[in-house]
């Protein structure tokens, strides 16, 4: 299958954000916010445009990831700025064909180019620590809760990009979506059943609980 990488258009937006809600439709929950969270992220002052990419097959976009600036702050209370990657998306019929690969290892390309330190995400561990990502633990970097996190993972994108830079990671705030806002959103969209119960989600549940709180060298 040839598989074609190129930047978004906005007149992709309505296709793209089609993608995420068939990728991500009552994966971690009933339904879905990952379709809204691209259609408002666009307009975020932290959103890169540069490493906007989509995935096209059969004459049709089939996958989709994006960026937004983020930072971390360490324990010692610098600030550095590094990337949160997400939704990264594929339509149901073309996963496990490694398009989702494809555009992790071309944006990480383009992102060690454009300077960036490393890229950051929640994920599912089984799947990202084999795609290039390091649990965050590894760096001693938690959440913006001061927790270890097994889903928060971490790709450094030079030799010791992250030597010394060990905190709290904290993502743009748009993240946080408003469930009743996508909602209405959907509502723009063919209608879909929402299910609650799935494999998916049960695993998601596992993981969210893969959490355990820092104790720095002064707890211990």
């Amino acid at each position: 299958m040839d598989i074609k990488l190129r930047l978004e258009q906005p007149e992709d937006y309505r296709k793209v954000e089609e993608v995420a809600r068939e990728a991500f439709w009552n994966f971690y929950a009933p339904g879905c916010d990952e379709h809204y969270l691209l259609h408002i992220m666009r307009s975020s002052p932290n959103f890169v445009k540069g490493l906007d990419f989509v995935a096209v097959a059969d004459r049709k976009i089939v996958g989709i990831v994006v960026f937004l600036k983020s930072f971390i702050l360490t324990d010692d209370g610098c600030k550095y700025e590094v990337l949160s990657m997400g939704p990264i998306a594929v339509l149901p019929q073309y996963q496990r064909m490694g398009i989702g690969w494809m555009l992790i290892a071309h944006t990480r390309k383009i992102a060690a180019e454009m300077g960036y330190r490393a890229i950051l995400l929640c994920g599912e561990p089984r799947y990202y620590s084999k795609v290039g990502f390091e649990a965050a633990e590894h760096f001693n970097i938690r959440t913006s809760e001061d927790k270890y996190f097994a889903a928060l993972h971490v790709c450094p994108l030079y030799p010791d990009a992250l030597a010394g830079v060990s905190g709290r990671y904290y993502e743009d705030v748009i993240y946080n979506t408003d469930s009743d806002k996508a909602k209405e959103f959907d509502k723009l969209f063919p209608r879909k059943e929402r299910i609650e119960g799935t494999s998916s989600q049960k695993r998601f549940e596992e993981v969210l609980a893969m959490q355990k709180n820092y104790k720095s060298s002064s707890d211990k």
